[in-house]
Parts: structure tokens; C-alpha cells; sequence
């Protein structure tokens, strides 16, 4: 089992390594349509693992956590999780282009931010999927406070302000920097640190990055709770995450210029996010199948996107 998680972690390797160091080495505006071709990329790259999952369970290479698992169940557990997670991307996105609005970030260096933004959160999910992991197995009741933080983030969600500029005015990290650190608004191309009159600078770039990377933390105390609701396998929780996360990007300068468009997604997020906090919550009166879950999920996005589709027809009539 070991030498899975090894080798999906080379794989992760090699995949960022080839996005940085050959596709993406020189810094550029990547357009709508190169950022639809990538996240059309990266989604078969998703669906193609989810077939080694099937092959990989189904013979028995791989076991989950409490014994066998047939293929079907295992694939079906990724795809939903994969689903679950790319779905809270979705308002992670919006928080990402109020970041790079706040601190001005030239489209030509917001790639080179997330790549580094996605790396810090491969490793901090894989952390939080393994202790999260043990906590249920050792203490079952712990899937009943994910599933209440669930609905309250719901609720939050709902009712909650939009005006993300004036939180960033009072973020933790954005004061501490300015208070504690050599911060200057000078930008070098993409360095992250420049060096003026002898002395070290954190540019706007990393300050932006710390901002994201403590965002996503917030982010994952949502999406991987989510992903319990489904399995408690970790390799399937760990690598449908990092694949779905993968993508972030892509998907990122896909909508960005287009967020306008889907005011009414925010609904389907908060739809999603309390459905598998009730989940969660019943789950010992009434086990939802995976299947119905997944079919849930996709009803509600696509019925977001639909609902902001004709939102914005009607605006422009």
C-alpha cells in the first residue's frame, strides 16, 4: 500500500514539475480558451485515475481501511469525492480573485502564486486527511461535529456578507505581515523576495501567497469533512482531493473572468455543503448511497449554473 501512496506522490511530482519548469516556465496571460483547454485536461487525467482506482480495488491490489473493496464502490467513492471537492472549489475560486484584486496582481505572475498556493496544499491536506483519518476511527463521534461545522459554514455561507475586500482589510495574515515584516508594494517580475539597498523585501506576491494558503486551510475544514461523508479510506479521500485541487488552476482562469456570470452557484455550494452535513448527522438512522449523493451534487451545480445562466439573460434584457 505504501508504495501507492509513493507513487502518486511522483506522479503529483511530475505533473507540477512538467506545469512549471515546461508548459508554464515563461510567465504569460493564459487566455479563457487555454484555461478551458487545461481544465478539460485535467479532468481526463482525473477520470483516467479513477479507472486505476477500479482496477487497483477490484482486483484486490488495494484495500480500504476495514478490508476489501469492490471496484465499482471504490471508483464510485473517488468520483463523488473528486465531485465534492471540485464543486467547493468553486467558492474557493471566488475568495482567490478578491486576494489577487485586494493586492493588484498582474494576471501575467497569478499563475506562478497558485502553483506555489496548490503545492503548500497538497501538504497540508495530506495532513489533515490523515489526522482527520484516525480521529473517525478512533472516535466515531467525530463525524457528527464535521457534520454540524458543515451546516453551520452552510448557513454562514448563506446569510453571510459577499464584501471580501473588507475582510482582507482586516486579515490576520495581511495585518501581521505589515506589523512584523519587511513588506514593500515594489514588484520584480515574479520574485517573491527582492533586496533593495542591501536589505531583504517580501513583495506583494508572497504576501498574497500566505493569504491563499491560509484561505485554503479554512477551506479544507470543509471539502475533506465533506469527502468523510463518502469514505473513510484515505488514499481515496488523499488522491481525489490533490486531483481535484490539481485543477484549481485551470478552472481558476477559466471563471475568473466569468464569476459574474454565476452569482447563483453560491446556493448550490450551500446546498452541497448542508445535504452531506445532514448526511453526516443521520448517518446511523440512514446510510444515503454514494450514488444518490453523487446524482445530488451534480442536480444542484448544474441547476446552479443554470439558475445564473438565465439570471444573467434576464439582466441584459
Amino acid at each position: 500500500m505504501v508504495l501507492f501512496w509513493i507513487l502518486f506522490l511522483v506522479l503529483v511530482g511530475i505533473i507540477l514539475a512538467l506545469d512549471l519548469g515546461v508548459f508554464n516556465k515563461k510567465d504569460h496571460v493564459i487566455s479563457v480558451g487555454e484555461a478551458l483547454r487545461w481544465t478539460g485536461v485535467w479532468i481526463l487525467v482525473s477520470l483516467a485515475f479513477d479507472v486505476a482506482i477500479f482496477f487497483l480495488y477490484g482486483n484486490g491490489i488495494i484495500e480500504g481501511p476495514k478490508g476489501p473493496i469492490a471496484g465499482s464502490e471504490a471508483a464510485l467513492e473517488y468520483l463523488t469525492g473528486y465531485v465534492i471537492e471540485k464543486s467547493l472549489s468553486l467558492d474557493n475560486i471566488f475568495v482567490m480573485a478578491a486576494i489577487f484584486a485586494y493586492f493588484k496582481i498582474p494576471q501575467i505572475y497569478q499563475h506562478r502564486v497558485l502553483f506555489w498556493g496548490i503545492l503548500g496544499a497538497i501538504i497540508l491536506r495530506g495532513i489533515f486527511i490523515f489526522g482527520g483519518t484516525a480521529l473517525i476511527l478512533h472516535f466515531g463521534w467525530i463525524m457528527y461535529i464535521f457534520g454540524v461545522i458543515l451546516i453551520f459554514t452552510a448557513l454562514k455561507m448563506l446569510f453571510g456578507k459577499d464584501d471580501e475586500e473588507q475582510d482582507l482589510e482586516k486579515n490576520a495574515v495581511v495585518r501581521f505581515c505589515r506589523a512584523f515584516l519587511p513588506v514593500t508594494t515594489k514588484m520584480e517580475g515574479h520574485a517573491f523576495i527582492i533586496k533593495e539597498n542591501g536589505k531583504r523585501f517580501i513583495t506583494p506576491l508572497l504576501v498574497t501567497l500566505f493569504v491563499i494558503e491560509t484561505s485554503d486551510v479554512l477551506f479544507a475544514v470543509d471539502s475533506i469533512p465533506a469527502i468523510f461523508a463518502v469514505t473513510l479510506d484515505p488514499f481515496i479521500v488523499f488522491t481525489s482531493n490533490i486531483m481535484a485541487i490539481l485543477g484549481l488552476r485551470s478552472l481558476y482562469f477559466a471563471l475568473a473572468a466569468m464569476l459574474a456570470k454565476f452569482a447563483k452557484l453560491k446556493y448550490a455550494i450551500v446546498f452541497i455543503l448542508a445535504f452531506i452535513g445532514v448526511k453526516m448527522l443521520i448517518v446511523e438512522l440512514y446510510e444515503i448511497p454514494t450514488a444518490i449523493s453523487l446524482a445530488l451534487i451534480v442536480v444542484a451545480l448544474v441547476a446552479g449554473t443554470l439558475a445564473s445562466l438565465v439570471k444573467k439573460i434576464s439582466t441584459m434584457r
